[in-house]
């Protein structure tokens, strides 16, 4: 998500303007359950087209009208520059975290990947 990133409410507003390959992943973001995350390129394989890099790309021009802290990278690192927003997010939804150790720069968890990470199963009815 970028400081460019449209507010929640807005995105009605602007949906008839999206590509429609934007408009898809963001309905993927929409689709993930309160407390899963997908990555860039779970999203990119789940759409059968494009790739994490505009996986990313879109979420970083578009995402803020969607639960964009559930797009992830794959590596479980928060999202540089919305770290704190994101963790209040996960906190809240209770993703499952890995507290980082006190060799970690700012101290900040990472996403559990092998338990976090959703593979738009159960409740993924309208494969797009």
């Amino acid at each position: 998500m970028s400081e460019q990133s449209p507010a929640e409410d807005t995105r009605e507003g602007y949906a008839d303007a999206l590509p429609e390959y934007a408009e898809r992943v963001l309905e993927v973001a929409e689709r993930i359950p309160p407390g899963r995350v997908m990555t860039y390129g779970d999203v990119a394989e789940w759409l059968e087209e494009g790739g994490p890099r505009q996986v990313g790309r879109v979420m970083a021009l578009y995402g803020g009208a969607v639960p964009w802290w559930r797009v992830v990278r794959a590596d479980g690192v928060l999202l540089p520059g919305h770290e704190l927003r994101a963790l209040a997010h996960y906190r809240a939804e209770g993703t499952p975290l890995k507290e980082a150790g006190r060799s970690t720069e700012g101290h900040l968890p990472r996403l559990d990947m092998r338990r976090a990470r959703w593979d738009g199963g159960a409740g993924a009815e309208g494969h797009t």
